[in-house]
Formats: C-alpha cells, sequence, structure tokens
C-alpha cells in the first residue's frame, strides 16, 4: 500500500504542463532517434544529457526517459517499413514486420507492434512500481562486501548469460575496467595510467565512450554495408488500429510469455535485445504452425516487441533500486543521476521520493504518450528515410561530435570520441559486444573501490565474502553464472555421450 500512496504522489510530481511538454519532445526525439540508422537510444540520451545539466533533475530524468521510449519505438517502425532496425532489439521484428507491410498489411503490423510494445512497457513499470521498494528496503543491508558481490554477480551475469562468447565479453569487460581506471583514484588519491596527459586527469568520461561506440561506430559499419533506403508506405487510420486492438486479446499467451522474458532479461544483464531474439525463438518454438513465422506471422511481431519493451522498463528497476544498471541505456542514465548529484541505490528512495517516484509515474504517462504520438506520426518520420544517406550520414556524425564537445567544452573529447567510434566499428567487426565493456566503465570504480574496502574491513582476507548468508548467497550465483558456459558444456557433452552409447 505504501507504494502505491507513493505512486499516487509520483503522479502530482509527474503531471504538470511542463512534464507533459517534455514527455511529447522526449517521445517525439526518440522516435527520431529511433528511426535513423546509426543512432539508438545509448547514444540519443548521452546526446541529449549534456542539455539537462541545468535542469530539475526530475524533469531531465522524464525527458531522457520519454526518449528512450520514442527511441524503442522508432526502432520497430524502421524495422517494418524499411526492414531496417533502427535498434538492435528491433532486429527480431524484421523477421515478420517487413513481410507483413509487403503484404499490404504494414498498418496491421504497426499496430500489433505498438500496442504489444505499449503491454510490455505497462507489464515491466508495473513490475517496478510493486518490488522496487521492496528492493530498496533489501538493499539497505548492504555493506561493502554485498555490493561487491552484487557487482560480481552482474559482471558475472554478462559472461554466463550475455549471449556472446564469454571470451569476448571478458576482453570487453577488461577493456572498461582499465578505462574505468584511468585518472585520480578515489581510495588512495593516486593518478593512474593518465601517462602523463593532464587531459586524462579527470578520467574517460563513459559519455564520450558511448556516442563513439553506439554512434560513430554503428555509422562506420552502415557506410560499409552501403545502406539503402527502400520503404514501404503506410497510412495509419484509427478504424484499422481499433481493429488489429480487438485482435490482441487472442495473443494473450504470447504477450505474457514474452512479458515474462523481457522483465526477466530486464533486471538481469540479458537486455532487450537477447529478449527480444529469445521471445521470438519461444513463439516460434510454441506455436502450432511454425512454419507461418518469417512470413508475416502477427505473433512474430508481438512477441519480440512485447519482450523488448519489458526489458526496457524493467532495467530501470536495479539501476534506480540497487545502483547496477540493467542495460547500455540505463547505464548511460544512471551516469546521468550522478553527474546531477543523486546516488542510484537504496537511499535514492528515502533521500529523494519524489524523484524516483515521479521518473515511475512518468513511465505510466510516457508510454500512454508514445504510443498515441508514434501511431499518428509514422508517415511523417518514415518519410525521413526517403532522404538519401549521403545527406543523414554526416548530420550524425555533426550530432555526435556537437555531443562530445558539449559534455566538457573540450577538443580533446572529440579526437577521443573518433577514436571509440574505431574501437566500436572492430568491436562489431570482430563480433565483440559493447554492452559489458560500457558496463564496466559506469561502475567498474564502484566494484574496485567496494573490493577494497572490504579488503581493508577483513585486513585482507577473501573470506569476507563468504561471512554471512546474504554475501556467500550472492558470490555463489555469481560463480555459477560466471561458470554457466562451461556447465553448459559439459552436460551437452555428457548427454551426447549418453545418447552415443544407446546407438
Amino acid at each position: 500500500m505504501d507504494n502505491i500512496a507513493n505512486l499516487m504522489h509520483g503522479f502530482e510530481v509527474a503531471l504538470t504542463a511542463h512534464h507533459i511538454m517534455l514527455m511529447i519532445a522526449g517521445v517525439l526525439l526518440g522516435v527520431l532517434v529511433g528511426v535513423l540508422p546509426g543512432l539508438g537510444a545509448p547514444n540519443g540520451v548521452s546526446l541529449l544529457l549534456p542539455l539537462t545539466f541545468s535542469m530539475d533533475p526530475v524533469s531531465a530524468i522524464i525527458l531522457l526517459a520519454s526518449l528512450y521510449w520514442g527511441a524503442l519505438f522508432g526502432g520497430s517502425t524502421t524495422s517494418i517499413l524499411f526492414n531496417i532496425p533502427g535498434e538492435p532489439s528491433s532486429v527480431a521484428t524484421t523477421f515478420d514486420g517487413h513481410p507483413m507491410a509487403k503484404q499490404g498489411r504494414a498498418t496491421e503490423a504497426l499496430s500489433f507492434a505498438f500496442l504489444s510494445a505499449g503491454f510490455g512497457a505497462l507489464c515491466g513499470v508495473i513490475l517496478i512500481t510493486l518490488l522496487s521498494g521492496w528492493v530498496a528496503s533489501f538493499a539497505l543491508r548492504f555493506s561493502s562486501p554485498e555490493y561487491f558481490a552484487v557487482y560480481f554477480m552482474t559482471f558475472a551475469s554478462f559472461i554466463g548469460l550475455g549471449g556472446a562468447s564469454p571470451l569476448k565479453t571478458i576482453v570487453s569487460m577488461g577493456i572498461g575496467f582499465a578505462l574505468a581506471t584511468v585518472g585520480m583514484d578515489s581510495v588512495s588519491g593516486n593518478v593512474r595510467l593518465t601517462f602523463e596527459f593532464d587531459v586524462l586527469l579527470a578520467g574517460v568520461s563513459f559519455l564520450i565512450a558511448v556516442i563513439g561506440l553506439f554512434g560513430i561506430g554503428e555509422l562506420l559499419l552502415t557506410m560499409e554495408e552501403g545502406l539503402k533506403f527502400e520503404g514501404v508506405a503506410a497510412k495509419v487510420r484509427i478504424g484499422d488500429v481499433l481493429r488489429t486492438a480487438a485482435k490482441m486479446p487472442r495473443y494473450w499467451l504470447a504477450l505474457l510469455r514474452s512479458s515474462l522474458i523481457g522483465i526477466w532479461m530486464g533486471i538481469t544483464p540479458g537486455g532487450p535485445t537477447a529478449a527480444s531474439f529469445m521471445s521470438y525463438a519461444m513463439a516460434k518454438r510454441s506455436s502450432r504452425n511454425p512454419a507461418k513465422f518469417g512470413k508475416g506471422e502477427p505473433e512474430g511481431v508481438i512477441a519480440p516487441e512485447t519482450a523488448d519493451h519489458a526489458a526496457g522498463s524493467s532495467a530501470m528497476l536495479p539501476m534506480l533500486a540497487l545502483g547496477i544498471p540493467g542495460s547500455a541505456t540505463a547505464a548511460v542514465m544512471m551516469g546521468g543521476l550522478m553527474i546531477w548529484g543523486l546516488n542510484p541505490g537504496p537511499t535514492l528512495f528515502t533521500d529523494r521520493p519524489d524523484f524516483v517516484w515521479g521518473l515511475i509515474a512518468s513511465m505510466y504517462l510516457g508510454n500512454i504518450v508514445a504510443v498515441v504520438i508514434v501511431l499518428a506520426t509514422v508517415p511523417l518520420f518514415a518519410s525521413i528515410l526517403r532522404i538519401p544517406f549521403s545527406i543523414i550520414g554526416p548530420l550524425i556524425v555533426v550530432i555526435c561530435f556537437i555531443g562530445a564537445f558539449t559534455a566538457a567544452n573540450r577538443e580533446f573529447d572529440i579526437w577521443l570520441a573518433l577514436i571509440f567510434g574505431l574501437v566500436g566499428y572492430v568491436f562489431k567487426k570482430l563480433d565483440y559486444p559493447i554492452a559489458p565493456l560500457v558496463l564496466a566503465m559506469v561502475i567498474g570504480d564502484k566494484a574496485e573501490d567496494a573490493f577494497r574496502q572490504s579488503m581493508i574491513f577483513s585486513q585482507g582476507s577473501l573470506s569476507i565474502f563468504w561471512s554471512n548468508a546474504l554475501v556467500g548467497t550472492l558470490m555463489a550465483i555469481g560463480l555459477v553464472l560466471l561458470f554457466m558456459p562451461v556447465i553448459g558444456a559439459g552436460i551437452r557433452r555428457l548427454r551426447g555421450l549418453g545418447q552415443a552409447r544407446t546407438v
């Protein structure tokens, strides 16, 4: 009941003319970010972040969160109309969304996508409403060993459940750890890895890294692939949307299953991309007619979109309650909170309840605003992709460099963003995951501080990480997740030997 009362207070904070206008502006900017190849939610949020430094934190986070929702919707728009995923998490939507559009069912496909996305996001926000207070209260029991155990579990989850090669994930994470140590050490006060460059005394900004990795890196890859825009015209009519909405209940099982998958992958470091692919695979596997998938099956649109948005919204729960981002975008937002002087974690709920519950209330409102706006503006944003890429590409580069320079008004950051862009390009070419690198940059120093403080308390004994049931359980889960690839390989090998003996 306390959470419901807090939520009502949050609606009082969020339901103002100023905040509603910010939601509308954020959603419009987010849809624009989503439909432009080379941009994405993490990069869009990072580009807008410097402009929020002078804003009230509540207004700033509402603007960024609304941009996030809009970007997710924009990515599915291009996936369906143009077979171009504006977001990595929208790739699975192209499998059946674009065939539906080519069959003249673009309105139906877009309506299924937006309505199911709204349902998935609503499920994620309800979870945050119900569990955030409990998670925050539970986290008050944490001290340095428990926090390190949570960070260790998070890093191990990326290795065991991330979907990419464990070795490549470790390499990516290791680079992120190295970048997180650049600058002044917060424990000893020593200067590390600056190589006598004064510009590195303040460290490597995660904002610059995100702009380069997600923006410039993706753009370089897009240019190499020789992107061509071949869209399908779509005109959304209210009657068609209502008829499609009437069909939604028949897919209730897919909606619930995909929401659960998305929520789980949002809370854990799986992320929206993994959630959308997993949900699509589960929908196809459990379908009575799996052969229809890939040829314009509505469930092939509903499943990935529901999971994508459920993961995107529920990723905010560990970021707010534990200070652990569940996605790359949540990591960027977490960096924004720290810049605004807010400390993500359980104390945030007691120190700034207006901020936390205002944000949660804005998630309900922002998703409704996003669904309405995106249905009304599909033809407008679709026409953007008819502009030659030779014009759009340079505009993206200019936007990235302006965002990099605005962060600290340093020319060096522009060159740094370009370097990170090349790193992002190489990572994508070699199929190295970028999300672990961003995660390590954001919370790597926090994990190091927690570890070193634990070592000080225990006089150098690692037994402190097994000193009570809570920290011991967290460490045990982390170790299981860390060795999950080895455990999985062992199980598959045993099954293979068993089948061979049977034969």
